[in-house]
């Protein structure tokens, strides 16, 4: 029964593949603790501080390193091993949240505590994500790419948005926030754990000439010579300015001092976005991608972009959880297509360092968003900080598609699957 339901659905069929399925075993536990993280760490900070500038720092504390780590770990994920990356990035990230959890629990923590553990916290993220995207197509065939990165983005929203928030909400509501940060840790060592038992293909050993230095300045080279990689992290660097810090920052805030919810509201929330990415993610996993996937990538961006604004005018919690689901949908179907054609686009021996550069180029200025957040909250307030976020985030993406020549480039191939 197993093996056919398998090949029905065609979101699982990359499952097939053992090694596959150990990574996201593992991806979906960890998956799981993010979400109980997102929630605990804003109820966390609003405990210590209730002004959006301080959930905003500790946002920068978790951007921040990973711009510098993101430098440097794509050299890393195409140089070594990519499963010890990754588990080297789960044990750091565990350590962080386990003391985290620690002082939590035992009522010593303290803002300057805090901001610290997440500074360690976003070094391991920035190790970890460069290896885990280039560790994809070694894992699969090229014919379940499109079925790969639609399980990733079922899994992340299922887990990370769906059930992992509304654990954590009731987690924190009932047994403590300090406890919340403590499953969170548990996850890490479990995914680490089942990461040990997965076997990478083998890669030909390639003679390294040059500095880790001159491997990525190739890198660059290469992202710079085609006006769609380029063009579209661009559009993120700006995009994610405009619209990472306000959500983060501001929508538990609006949830909690304009709805009047509690750490569960700000879990359904997130719970039901989490339901419109799974729905997404199995219909692009079993239709595969469009003939045309760059034009609806950055149609769904806008779309996405533009729902943030919804979050200033929300006044009751379906509103807000509304919202969720619609920039969800917009930005799961984004990440379904924007990994998948990186996937078939750039070579695998290079494909480290471009998933790097993609992180870091398209992350960089999210440790201003959430700087920006707090002291444009306190000017204009929360509300119509989210508006201005949303349209202008969203008028950002659609004019990268209109504006820029070359951008959709991969639209030629006229692919589909």
């Amino acid at each position: 029964m197993g093996a056919p339901i398998l090949d029905r659905v065609g979101i699982f069929r990359p499952l097939r593949i053992r090694d596959f399925r150990l990574l996201w075993t593992a991806m979906t536990v960890s998956f799981l603790g993010d979400g109980i993280y997102i929630v605990a760490i804003a109820w966390q900070v609003y405990e210590l501080s209730n002004v959006p500038s301080a959930l905003a720092a500790v946002g920068v504390a978790w951007m921040l390193p990973q711009t510098f780590v993101l430098l440097f770990s794509g050299v890393m994920s195409d140089r070594l091993d990519r499963r010890r990356v990754m588990i080297a990035g789960d044990l750091i990230r565990g350590v962080a949240i386990g003391g985290i959890g620690i002082l939590s629990v035992t009522d010593s923590i303290h803002m300057w505590q805090l901001i610290a553990l997440v500074v360690v916290y976003g070094i391991g993220q920035g190790i970890f994500g460069p290896a885990f995207s280039a560790v994809v197509p070694e894992l699969v065939p090229q014919e379940l790419l499109t079925e790969a990165n639609a399980l990733d983005s079922f899994v992340k929203p299922f887990a990370y948005q769906l059930m992992g928030p509304a654990l954590g909400g009731l987690l924190v509501d009932h047994v403590g926030t300090g406890s919340a940060f403590l499953f969170d840790a548990a996850t890490f060592a479990f995914s680490a754990a089942t990461l040990l038992r997965m076997s990478v293909p083998h890669r030909a050993p390639v003679e390294r000439k040059t500095s880790a230095f001159a491997e990525l300045k190739e890198g660059l080279v290469y992202v710079r010579s085609r006006v769609w990689l380029w063009g579209g992290m661009m559009a993120a660097l700006i995009g994610l300015l405009l619209t990472w810090g306000p959500f983060d920052v501001l929508m538990p805030y609006i949830v909690k001092n304009v709805l009047h919810g509690s750490a569960a509201d700000v879990g359904y929330v997130f719970l039901a976005g989490g339901v419109a990415a799974v729905l997404t993610a199995l219909v692009w996993g079993q239709r595969g991608l469009p003939r045309h996937p760059m034009r609806w990538l950055y149609l769904s961006w806008s779309f996405a972009s533009f729902s943030i604004a919804g979050f200033g005018i929300a006044n009751a919690l379906w509103q807000a959880m509304f919202f969720s689901m619609i920039s969800s949908a917009g930005i799961t179907t984004l990440l379904v297509m924007w990994f998948t054609i990186v996937q078939r686009f750039v070579p695998t021996e290079i494909l480290g360092r471009v998933s790097s550069i993609d992180w870091l180029i398209s992350a960089a200025l999210v440790p201003v968003s959430f700087a920006l957040t707090g002291p444009a909250a306190a000017a204009f307030g929360a509300r119509n900080t989210m508006i201005y976020a949303g349209v202008a985030g969203g008028l950002t993406i659609l004019a990268t598609m209109l504006v820029l020549p070359g951008v959709l480039d991969p639209d030629r191939e006229g692919f589909t699957g």
